[in-house]
């Protein structure tokens, strides 16, 4: 019979035979048990081997080597046992803790670079992902460049002034609109879901949106120095009016009161966007839409041609209807914020206010603008 195959103890130096490794137990010649010393071992005591000599390790030693922890080849080792490898595989950027002596950095900067990854290109789009162009050759406008709405499309194409573009509507408003301001344009039918894609977010086009650019400039001195036709003229002008709802809403009231113009600061007023033009429903390109760089300056001007200068402030000297004179009118408002500011105001002949409970504070702009023109026509 063969004799039993046996394997080392992972507690000791003795073999054991069995299934489990359990074997006679008795120590061979010079291989003491792993529990009591054998004879001529230093430091052997009564009781077991030397404290620190426990599984087979010399005192002093780590209970489990550092190599022996390390994962398969190939592997990342394990943090606490990479401190002689700590850059990752090859391919990869090095770890920022690690990247001290890889880049070079001028005196005072710190030891590790924070961005290690190389500086790209800015994108750059195929053609594919690019602006294509409509079917008669131009590309999309921008969107600030659309104005959208019924009357506001209507009044821009019937404008002379105005330097138009596409012309995008839905087969039902095409039915709607007069042929006569179609003339000569090419209209491209779309449905209602195709032009919303091209206008902003929320605009409410009804069916119609017209690319157009801005109006040009409007002379102040040439529109006061036309002559008049008898009537009172009303000028308003807006300090610092920002909105474009508010603004779009004052246009609209100034057209049905037959306002001469609008005069507004450049840097402080809205763009004439597609919202200013949809609010104004159809004012923007009927009135006088006048940008200047200074209100004080515009005011004097007023003032030369005769005008009677009137700010609307809540904390007036007297009512509206007491500081209207016979003549002509600059009717000044400012923004519901901050209001008329004081080298304005300080500009202007008289302060009035339009008399309100005291339950409201006040009005808004454009409701207090329109009530201010009723009363200046009614006198």
């Amino acid at each position: 019979m063969a004799p039993p195959k046996f394997r080392k103890d992972s507690r000791s130096g003795s073999s054991k035979g069995g299934r489990f490794g359990s074997g006679s137990g008795k120590p061979g010649p010079g291989k003491p048990h792993s529990r009591n010393a054998g004879p001529g071992k230093p430091g052997a005591a009564k009781g077991g081997a030397p404290k620190g000599a426990k599984h087979g390790r010399p005192p002093g030693k780590p209970a489990y080597p550092k190599e022996k922890l390390n994962r398969a080849p190939g592997k990342h080792p394990r943090p606490e046992y990479a401190q002689d490898k700590p850059n990752r595989a090859p391919g990869k950027h090095p770890r920022p803790e690690y990247a001290k002596d890889k880049h070079s950095r001028p005196a005072g900067k710190p030891a590790y670079v924070k961005h290690s990854r190389p500086v790209t290109k800015p994108y750059n789009p195929g053609p594919e992902a690019r602006p294509q162009r409509s079917e008669h050759g131009a590309r999309p406008a921008r969107q600030e460049n659309w104005l959208y709405g019924l009357h506001a499309v209507q009044a821009a194409l019937a404008n002379p002034r105005r330097k138009l573009g596409r012309v995008v509507l839905t087969p039902r408003v095409l039915q709607l609109i007069d042929a006569e301001l179609l003339d000569g344009m090419k209209v491209e039918t779309m449905e209602l879901g195709a032009i919303d894609r091209l206008l902003p977010p929320g605009a409410v086009h009804q069916g119609a949106a017209l690319e157009a650019a801005p109006l040009p400039q409007v002379d102040l001195d040439g529109l006061l120095a036309a002559p008049s036709d008898g009537r009172r003229r009303v000028v308003l002008v807006l300090d610092q009016l920002s909105d474009p709802h508010n603004v779009g809403a004052i246009l609209r009231s100034a057209a049905a009161f037959g306002v001469l113009a609008v005069v507004v600061q450049d840097r402080h007023a809205p763009p004439q966007s597609g919202a200013l033009a949809k609010a104004a429903s159809g004012a923007l390109d009927t009135v006088p839409y006048v940008e200047v760089v200074n209100i004080t300056r515009a005011l004097e001007k007023l003032a030369e041609h005769g005008f009677w200068r009137i700010a609307l402030a809540g904390d007036g000297d007297q009512t509206l209807a007491a500081a209207i004179p016979d003549g002509d009118v600059a009717l000044v408002m400012g923004s519901e914020g901050d209001g008329i500011r004081r080298l304005v105001r300080e500009n202007c002949d008289v302060a009035a206010s339009i008399p309100i409970e005291g339950v409201m504070e006040s009005l808004n702009v454009s409701n207090a603008a329109a009530i201010a023109l009723y009363e200046l026509r009614r006198s």
